[in-house]
């Protein structure tokens, strides 16, 4: 098979999606598959085009500016989309399968007809959804008015791959036939598994943690993530000096995280900066509990692939979000942690309290994590599943 993906991130990047689809592409060009990347150019000496590890990567020069604002962050949005449907146009073949994320929102239509000028497939991969999301966290519905074009090339494409049961369902509502709908969890990233004990201590007590319960949020603090409410449950365990909450991760949320913390003076709640990847493992071992959280009213758009990563090395997960959304039944079902919802800030100062003083417990939890983890496959479970449905579409 001759796989093109699209996407405004891949390696050397590391927002998640890039993480998620720098493996599978590497994983499927390692199965023999012909496998090529059209991305953002990161900048500096980074070549426009390269090989690596069996994958054709293109990077398409563009905006970097993001930090300057939604107008920078639009320009960036722009630059690539309309730079990568060039090249997909100059590029892609007759036969070849594209595939296109959802980085930047709506990318789909336009790939869909850049392949379809040449006659090629499309597969749609969901790992969120546009315009839904900004609807959600603005209470803009005019933007609503992108929806049918995105709706069209949902229906008109081979097969569209969801993340989860939540996600699949709206695109079930939005008219895409349920022969065309495939669903592929995301994994852990490459290299993730449970660490030897005192694998963190280095860490620990660099950051001043030696001897504390870690409460830790590891991961983008975008809008989507419910964190606010988690400084009401810290401000409650301030009598509990041996408990610390550590956010570690960058985002839209990051400065009134710092300013509420700030304002609250809460001694218990500290940040630290984004980790590479190959110190991931050890930073998510650093964590007694982790945390996962989700908005109300995006958990059908959008699902927190950092949960994979955590079962992953082993931990427990205290969730706070809807309680009947996707996620929230996977831990219960699979006891791999405590779910709550945004209203109960006393129940959950209770349960991180009760599982700091339990550490047979977190043990348990955690155990139960990392089966949850190898019964689901991973990285090469989902590598075959995106191959075979590949396949099938070249049967049709």
């Amino acid at each position: 098979m001759r796989f093109v993906f699209v996407n405004r991130f891949y390696w050397p990047d590391e927002p998640a999606t890039a993480q998620l689809l720098t493996d599978l592409a590497e994983a499927l060009a390692a199965r023999g598959h012909s496998v090529s990347v059209i991305a953002s150019h990161p900048g500096g000496d980074t070549p426009a085009t390269e090989q690596r590890r069996g994958v054709a990567i293109v990077r398409v020069h563009g905006t970097r500016l993001s930090r300057c604002g939604l107008l920078g962050k639009l320009a960036d949005f722009t630059t690539f989309y309309f730079g990568c449907l060039l090249d997909l146009i100059v590029r892609v073949r007759e036969g070849d399968t594209v595939v296109a994320l959802t980085d930047p929102p709506l990318l789909g239509p336009g790939v869909w007809l850049a392949a379809r000028l040449r006659r090629a497939r499309v597969i749609h991969w969901a790992q969120d959804i546009y315009p839904e999301i900004a609807v959600t966290l603005t209470g803009s519905r005019w933007l609503g008015v992108f929806t049918p074009l995105r709706d069209l090339a949902w229906r008109r494409a081979e097969a569209c791959v969801t993340l989860g049961s939540d996600m699949q369902r709206v695109l079930s509502r939005a008219g895409v036939e349920p022969r065309r709908l495939a669903m592929i969890p995301n994994w852990a990233p490459a290299g993730l598994n449970v660490q030897p004990a005192g694998t963190a201590d280095a860490l620990r007590k660099k950051w001043e943690l030696v001897g504390k319960f870690v409460v830790l949020y590891s991961g983008n603090l975008g809008r989507v993530h419910d964190l606010l409410p988690l400084l009401d449950v810290a401000e409650r365990l301030q009598a509990h000096p041996h408990i610390v909450f550590v956010f570690v991760g960058g985002g839209a949320q990051l400065a009134a995280l710092q300013a509420r913390t700030d304002e609250r003076k809460l001694k218990n709640t500290r940040f630290q900066s984004p980790q590479p990847r190959d110190q991931l493992a050890t930073a998510l071992s650093l964590g007694d509990l982790h945390v996962v959280t989700l908005l109300p009213g995006c958990e059908n758009f959008v699902f927190p692939s950092k949960l994979y990563g955590i079962a992953a090395v082993g931990r427990p997960i205290l969730f706070m979000g809807p309680p009947r959304c996707e996620i929230a039944t996977l831990i219960k079902a699979h006891r791999i942690g405590r779910t709550f919802s945004r209203e109960e800030p006393v129940a959950m100062a209770d349960a991180i309290t009760a599982l700091s003083f339990a550490p047979t417990e977190c043990a348990a939890l955690g155990d139960a994590a990392s089966r949850f983890s190898a019964d689901g496959g991973g990285l090469e479970t989902a590598a075959q599943k995106w191959a075979t449905l590949a396949e099938s579409l070249d049967a049709t």
